[in-house]
């Protein structure tokens, strides 16, 4: 008679408390469940044989019963500004993108939250893709521990920000997001600050909502890119289900929830979204509730035809609102020559395959 084998259960899906009944079960002393806990999340290991305070038997009960579902880096490509675009593989072998962004003060991930993306924003290179899956929360947690040893091995820097501004919508992800980053805050885990941490979406209102009513200590971002609903429309179909209304009512909610401020981002398009009257509606919008605004150039891509401004314009854009007495910072872009830049993520390696 063949004998079926079960397919091994990843164990980063288990809690401490659930490791810890396994092996009871199996005979071992409850503590081990803690030290296992720790090489998973804390010391971040791909095998079981890596945890070397634990008895050969034990790592092999582990390793009949348990996977890690360790995503690894499939492509990397370094950019002449030292950016690093990383293609990771995951279990199922699908492909998500997350970049090393180098900086004088700090040394910033930039990590996917979904295979593709549901929202089809018209100037965003990963909206022309189909959404495949949701990442868990292991996979979101790898991408940050890959791009750390690439700061510490490439430019002997420690990893100081996460931005949650790779593929995918990380509102429409919620839960995982969420435990992802319990994972890389908690002392049992990364020990990053939060508020080092910052997530951003396209704009999911009654999520931004939620976001307050968990009274979330990370930092909050808006996608927003026009700031009239007819023009938002245009690149950003999520605006008609979430509109500008909607929005402003979500972040004050936040805000008050928090006392977090918020960053609205704003790409500036040539003769679309450029004129000063565009930067009256964004300060209307804006002083509304604390923020600052990073206005981001932009980078083209093959399935649209929106262009940056120039230069010109933008710094008669960027003087409005400082003068309205806004915080801007203008964000120039990075790892362009590789694709890495904002809005230029789409998993190419697969498509080409």
């Amino acid at each position: 008679m063949e004998v079926v084998v079960a397919n091994k259960k990843d164990i980063r899906k288990l809690s401490l408390s659930q490791i810890k009944e396994f092996l009871v079960e199996k005979g071992e002393q409850g503590f081990r469940a803690k030290q296992v806990y720790e090489w998973l999340w804390k010391k971040s290991v791909q095998s079981f044989d890596e945890m070397t305070n634990l008895s050969k038997k034990m790592r092999e009960v582990l390793d009949e019963n348990f996977e890690i579902r360790a995503v690894t880096v499939a492509e990397k490509q370094v950019s002449s500004d030292k950016t690093i675009k990383s293609s990771f593989q995951l279990f199922d072998q699908n492909l998500v993108e997350g970049v090393l962004i180098p900086a004088d003060d700090r040394m910033t991930a930039c990590v996917s939250s979904q295979v593709g993306c549901s929202l089809t924003c018209k100037f965003c290179a990963t909206g022309y893709m189909d959404r495949k899956r949701n990442l868990d929360p292991a996979e979101i947690y790898d991408q940050v521990v890959r791009i750390r040893d690439q700061a510490e091995g490439h430019y002997q820097t420690p990893l100081t920000n996460i931005v949650y501004m790779g593929m995918g919508e990380p509102l429409l992800n919620y839960a995982n997001v969420l435990q992802s980053i319990e994972h890389i805050t908690s002392p049992e885990g990364l020990g990053m600050s939060p508020k080092r941490i910052t997530v951003s979406t396209a704009g999911i209102a009654k999520m931004i909502k939620k976001l307050g009513d968990d009274e979330v200590k990370f930092n909050l971002a808006l996608s927003l890119h026009a700031a009239n609903d007819v023009k938002r429309n245009q690149i950003m179909p999520i605006n008609e289900s979430n509109t500008l209304e909607a929005l402003k009512e979500a972040l004050q909610y936040f805000y008050k929830k928090t006392g977090s401020r918020i960053t609205l981002e704003y790409i500036v398009f040539y003769r679309f979204n450029d004129t000063l009257e565009d930067a009256k509606e964004l300060w209307q919008f804006a002083k509304q509730f604390p923020c600052k605004i990073n206005i981001i150039e932009y980078n083209p891509i093959a399935e649209a035809n929106y262009t940056n401004t120039d230069p010109l314009t933008l710094e008669k854009f960027a003087k409005f609102l400082e003068e309205k007495g806004m915080i801007v910072n203008v964000r120039r872009s990075r790892g362009k020559d590789i694709d890495a830049a904002c809005g230029q993520l789409a998993g190419k390696k697969k498509a080409e395959n």
